[in-house]
């Protein structure tokens, strides 16, 4: 029975997956995650008051940056064309977090689900680096991927 872990040879080896054979598609994916804080650092990035500057902006730079460069921090992972990435944020005063959601697009023989992961933890950890004289509790949490789309596995949503 072979495995259903495709980063593995049949002899155990790790590698790299070929994709050569695969078509290229149109591949999408949506990823999430969360960062909880204190009010009062949550009140400083609100209101653009964080010693370090626009919290939320450079954030956003620094999430399009993590999809782009996530072949070079994930070993296995093949670098792609991104054709798109699109993060947002949301400020919960609710929860004392701030949401971030990353989509990103590929026509490529592989998915960008990775892509999509990277980008959400690396706009929430620049959120902490920024934000870490004020709260070295903050907690990261919830980073998941919501959906992907295109390619030979079809489309897939979280429940």
């Amino acid at each position: 029975m072979t495995s259903p872990l495709t980063h593995f040879d049949a002899h155990g080896q790790a590698h790299m997956v070929d994709v050569a054979a695969k078509r290229e598609t149109h591949r999408v994916a949506t990823a999430t995650g969360t960062i909880r804080m204190l009010p009062a650092t949550l009140a400083l990035i609100a209101q653009g008051n964080a010693k370090k500057g626009d919290v939320i902006g450079i954030a956003r730079i620094a999430a399009i940056q993590g999809a782009k460069r996530t072949s070079d921090l994930i070993p296995l992972c093949h670098p792609l064309p991104i054709t798109k990435v699109a993060v947002e944020f949301q400020i919960d005063d609710v929860a004392c977090a701030v949401h971030c959601q990353a989509t990103v697009e590929t026509l490529g023989r592989t998915g960008v689900e990775m892509e999509a992961l990277t980008a959400v933890q690396v706009g929430l950890l620049t959120i902490y680096d920024m934000c870490k004289a004020a709260d070295r509790g903050m907690t990261m949490t919830d980073v998941r991927l919501l959906e992907k789309r295109g390619g030979k596995s079809g489309d897939w949503t979280a429940d």
